[in-house]
């Protein structure tokens, strides 16, 4: 038996038909391969909702498929609870609100489904594997894994991405848009600005094989 295939896959952003067509060329099987997300699945593209459907129903095909959280299901989940709706709004979460929104006249904390709101509930902050962490936006350095705050997890940039600090394991993460993906000795970002009108781009482990989609 090989070993276990990882696939890591960057910021979604509701890039429905990016996703589609990346998963058929990755070639995933339910049985056999971890599948990594890294966060930020709403807002901006032109169907969250239905990236959401999506990823959920993958999970209900394998136990292997694993959800972290970004920035913007943060601050999604902090606009339904009413605590900060300009944050939310600002980031491109009106993309969300029209994709669950089909009846204007209800409020959106009605409409959005049951295991919408406990998946978005139920993400993860990191995950550790055998040689890499896996997070949202980075870590903070010097400050140990276990340590880190969610704000950090899932918004730093430049603390993180020009730091050469050594976090013990190489850390995969998105958040920040590349061209390409970033490869560096104690990193690798893995967001390529799919919703930008770049592509969507996916990391399988242990091969260090990236395999990509465009618009």
């Amino acid at each position: 038996m090989g070993e276990e295939r990882i696939f890591v896959v960057g910021d979604i952003h509701g890039c429905l038909d990016m996703l589609n067509r990346l998963m058929d060329k990755i070639r995933w099987e339910p049985d056999k391969d971890r599948l990594i997300f890294l966060g930020d699945y709403i807002d901006r593209g032109k169907d969250p909702k239905g990236v959401v459907d999506y990823v959920l129903a993958l999970a209900k095909c394998s136990v292997s498929v694993e959800c972290l959280i970004g920035n913007h299901e943060t601050i999604f989940m902090e606009y339904l609870s009413g605590t900060d709706r300009g944050l939310f709004l600002m980031n491109g979460g009106w993309r969300t609100v029209e994709s669950y929104q089909e009846d204007k006249l209800k409020e959106l904390n009605s409409l959005v489904p049951p295991d919408h709101l406990a998946f978005f509930k139920s993400l993860k902050t990191y995950i550790e594997l055998e040689n890499h962490y896996v997070v949202h936006a980075g870590f903070r350095p010097n400050v140990p894994i276990k340590e880190q705050s969610l704000d950090d997890m899932v918004w730093i940039r430049e603390p993180f991405i020009y730091s050469d600090y050594d976090f013990g394991k190489k850390v995969i993460f998105g958040h920040t848009p590349f061209s390409e993906p970033l490869v560096m000795e104690n990193k690798i970002g893995l967001d390529t600005g799919a919703v930008y009108g770049n592509r969507l781009t996916c990391l399988e482990l242990p091969e260090m094989r990236f395999r990509s989609v465009g618009t």
